[in-house]
């Protein structure tokens, strides 16, 4: 076995093999970028090693770097990890060459399914069932064009060389085949330094269901069972689980052999995954299931078929690795409960999942135990920053059931804390207490097809949630109170009564709260009489609209604890104080209120006294994150019409076309391809038609 090896990665993924590397008394050495001096791995490494400034290709994607780290500083075996270097075929040999153990398959398993349509080959003649599809040498458009008219719309576009959900597009009609194309191809380009494409007949309602492989050098092949991978925005999962609902046990056996099957035609060793496309017949119910694509590596959603399995992956990769052969065989595996796990993102779900960027300036996660575990590479005050994925841990729960696991990961959800940055853990809490979810309603289009179940569209009379939002705000303020008359020098004055004395009158205080949606937002005034009674409790009558709801309650930490119209209950309340999109003034909180039907989230709009000017937009177009001008597709002096791409940037290895707002003009452009543009900088500015007009008559 190795006393010491080198992790070519960071976050969260190197954090997780240092801990696995710990518990086997093996030393490990992290590498960095600037960007990274202080991050968790690096303090949790026994040594660390500088590689450059924060772009990836400056750092973490520099191979010969990580050798010479290697070699200085004695590790006898690199991981990689998942991403940057870890299916790079180039740098697997690197290592063989300067008597390195890479953790991870030969290069000639990864160079066989690193490219997809190489892989297709390969899998037809292993007789693994395939997508209708063109995987040829030929590219140009017409000869992609032509497949894709041949097998029929809707169809795929797929980077032969890509991975993670890069340089894909949907294609729904012959006549958006050429820009979905060109975007397919720019972006695949950007991330992995080749265009190269593959065409496939898109199904429209598959799940995407994976199987977790591992093969030794003696031989031996297993597999771990499978994880449903089917809720996915932007082809990227957010929510994966283990084993997948409505499994049986023969359709998981062929589904094992056939992963088996594929690892064994390209002389596999190690940890990596056979993803598969399964299809379910409307009228017959009748299953069938197409090879997708092999990772060669750990993938990020590990963490769910250890739960279930009682295995640790990392540690079998090194013993793999390390000459052992496999710790169990076939008949020496079996499944154990119900695992989920959720990625916790820095983006905004309402915003088309944008990447966001940001100090973490609050973080408090649920309590681990053996239900619950994050894996994470972060820290409270950490910087989220544009050069890495967005991804700030994996919440990962297990239970017996699957209805007990989803008790505990909606609980777990609810009991996460991020503020400083904009995250997805609502998005997450709504989406896995939806119904379709708690059914296993599950394929690869789940989010668009539930948008507006998950994102809460529909105009809500919000009758139970707006009374508590308003009595836990109510309470907080009487809670800081109490605190200013406790450190008052005169705390029985009744200037400092947290029960806001008025002289010969009840107390009466008015709420403004805004409720958002993607459509808009509902505006409440909310006015609320505070009595107290003899004994002493405070009761508040709070009326919303023509309803006048008795009220009383406490605040626990983080619980509110509520007594409404007669009602006795709880709700999980989370403030979160990162700005948000309507409301840029820094004293208005957002409220997020977890209930069983999902996260309601409401803004407090305290008044403007004057002392922060409304923003005006002046006709410019900001721009919406960190990131990199990918294209500029307009000049000054262009003509547009309403929702022509103008720019295309680039942040967290996510493309975003900003669009024009209405038809108008284009009057300036202040910025080029390859520019790096800040969040909220003015990228060109735009004169609309109907104002223009206006000035003119």
């Amino acid at each position: 076995m190795f006393t010491k090896i080198l992790i070519a990665n960071r976050g969260e993924i190197a954090c997780r093999i240092i801990k696995t590397a710990r518990k086997m008394g093996i030393a490990t050495v992290a590498v960095y970028s600037d960007a990274d001096q202080n991050a968790l791995h690096v303090n949790m490494a026994d040594e660390a090693v500088y590689l450059g400034a924060p772009p990836s290709k400056d750092s973490y994607l520099k191979a010969d770097k990580v050798i010479t780290a290697a070699l200085q500083t004695g590790a006898q075996a690199i991981h990689p990890g998942y991403g940057f270097l870890s299916e790079n075929a180039e740098f697997c040999r690197l290592c063989a060459e300067n008597q390195i153990t890479f953790i991870g398959p030969p290069s000639e398993a990864i160079e066989a399914m690193g490219s997809k349509s190489a892989a297709k080959n390969i899998m037809e003649q292993a007789q693994v069932p395939l997508v209708p599809g063109y995987h040829g040498d030929h590219q140009s458009e017409a000869v992609l064009k032509q497949a894709a008219d041949e097998m029929g719309y809707p169809v795929l576009l797929k980077a032969t060389a890509g991975g993670g959900g890069k340089g894909m597009r949907q294609v729904w009609s012959s006549e958006e085949f050429s820009d979905g194309l060109a975007a397919a191809k720019r972006e695949a380009a950007a991330s992995f330094g080749d265009d190269t494409m593959l065409v496939e007949k898109y199904l429209t309602q598959p799940r995407h269901v994976e199987i977790q492989v591992f093969c030794d050098n003696h031989d031996n092949a297993v597999y771990l069972f499978e994880r449903d991978c089917s809720v996915q925005r932007r082809h990227q999962k957010v929510i994966e689980e283990a084993p997948a609902p409505h499994m049986s046990e023969t359709l998981r056996e062929q589904m094992g052999q056939a992963a088996i099957q594929s690892a064994q035609a390209i002389g596999y060793r190690g940890a990596g995954t056979v993803e598969f496309l399964l299809d379910t017949h409307p009228e017959t119910g009748e299953q069938a299931f197409y090879f997708m694509e092999m990772n060669t590596r750990l993938q990020v959603e590990h963490p769910v078929t250890e739960y279930i399995s009682g295995q640790d992956l990392v540690e079998w990769q090194l013993r793999v690795a390390a000459g052992e052969p496999l710790p169990k065989q076939q008949n020496e595996l079996a499944i154990n409960g119900h695992a989920f796990e959720a990625r916790i993102y820095a983006e905004d779900p309402a915003n088309d999942f944008l990447p966001a960027t940001g100090q973490l300036t609050f973080l408090q996660t649920p309590q681990e135990s053996e239900h619950v575990r994050i894996d994470t590479g972060v820290l409270q005050g950490d910087e989220v920053s544009v050069y890495y994925d967005p991804m700030i841990a994996k919440l990962v729960v297990w239970d017996e059931s699957r209805e007990k696991a989803l008790q505990r990961l909606s609980k777990a959800l609810a009991e996460y804390r991020v503020n400083g940055v904009t995250t997805n853990i609502d998005f997450l809490y709504n989406l896995t207490t939806s119904k379709p979810f708690v059914d296993a309603e599950l394929d690869t289009g789940f989010i668009e097809k539930h948008q507006a179940l998950i994102f809460h569209e529909d105009q809500q009379t919000l009758s139970q949630e707006l009374p508590m939002a308003a009595l836990y705000l109510l309470l907080k303020q009487a809670q800081d109170a109490q605190q200013v008359a406790t450190a008052s020098t005169d705390p029985n004055s009744p200037w400092h009564q947290p029960i806001g004395w008025r002289l010969n009158q009840p107390s009466q205080i008015s709420l403004t709260l805004a409720h958002s949606t993607l459509h808009g937002e509902q505006i409440f005034e909310i006015s609320s009489v505070q009595k107290l009674s003899s004994n002493g409790d405070v009761t508040y009558h709070i009326q919303v609209g023509d309803k006048r709801h008795n009220c009383q309650g406490k605040i626990c930490g983080s619980q509110l604890d509520f007594i409404i119209d007669g009602y006795r209950g709880s709700a999980q309340i989370a403030i979160n104080e990162h700005q948000q999109a309507q409301y840029k003034r820094s004293q208005n909180k957002q409220i997020s209120l977890f209930r069983p039907n999902g996260v309601f989230n409401f803004t407090q709009v305290l008044p403007d006294l004057g002392d922060n000017e409304a923003e005006h937009q002046t006709g410019g177009l900001s721009a919406p994150m960190n990131g990199t001008m990918v294209a500029v597709l307009v000049n000054a002096g262009d003509s547009v019409v309403k929702d022509q791409p103008l720019v295309i940037m680039e942040a967290m290895k996510m493309e975003h076309t900003i669009k024009a707002p209405s038809d108008g003009t284009v009057t300036d452009v202040f910025f080029t391809a390859g520019d790096m543009v800040d969040g909220g900088a003015e990228l060109l500015s735009f004169e609309a038609t109907a104002i223009a007009n206006a000035e003119n008559s």
